[in-house]
């Protein structure tokens, strides 16, 4: 994974950005599920999150590691998105556990398809990095789970996590505009992530 990027100057900048948003929403996300956890109805739903939480440190180290390699300080390249970042969390604070685990699994997966649909642009070592981070990654399929058993146990969350699940999405992309990737990536990548992501909420039994 110790390739540097062989592309031009503004390709170079936009995998150091990528990066930098990337370490910053991880890092964010473990503060964020450790703190989510106390919502948890039971000790055991409280480690699956916490557990989920410590992955999302790996992967900021994982992430900040790459960056090491190509000569660029984490904290440097983090702090052009602590304020976007910090405000996407502000607006979609959860109300309760259900909440907690569809804004875990709504951002999550979303992530995973920018970062997919943005591959082609990145240099082999990056590339190599985000399939490392997307095969270590056991917190989707829980998430998954954890989600069907809730809705299954009560199907009236239906109707308010299918609101919520549209709020997270619309936010998300927003972000996506406020950091400027939406400058960098196809047009049609917008329409992508949101295809993927009403799929993914029918599989649940939510709208989209």
């Amino acid at each position: 994974m110790g390739t540097t990027p062989s592309g031009t100057a503004q390709d170079n900048m936009f995998v150091g950005a990528l990066l930098g948003a990337m370490a910053y929403g991880e890092l964010s996300a473990f503060e964020r599920l450790s703190a989510d956890a106390r919502y948890s109805p039971t000790l055991h739903d409280r480690a699956v999150l916490s557990g989920i939480a410590v992955a999302k440190f790996r992967h900021y180290e994982m992430v900040s590691g790459r960056l090491a390699e190509l000569g660029i300080d984490v904290e440097d390249a983090m702090q052009p998105f602590q304020a976007s970042v910090d405000h996407f969390h502000q607006r979609t604070r959860p109300g309760d556990w259900y909440e907690s685990l569809t804004k875990a699994y709504v951002v999550d997966m979303v992530a995973a398809d920018f970062y997919a649909g943005v591959s082609a642009m990145l240099d082999g070592g990056t590339r190599e990095l985000l399939s490392a981070i997307r095969k270590s990654d056991e917190a989707t399929p829980v998430l998954r789970q954890l989600l069907k058993k809730a809705l299954s146990d009560d199907p009236r969350l239906a109707s308010r996590l299918s609101l919520w699940s549209r709020r997270l999405l619309g936010e998300a992309l927003t972000q996506a505009q406020r950091v400027g990737f939406d400058k960098d990536v196809p047009a049609s990548l917008t329409t992508a992530l949101a295809e993927q992501h009403a799929k993914r909420m029918s599989e649940l039994g939510l709208t989209a």
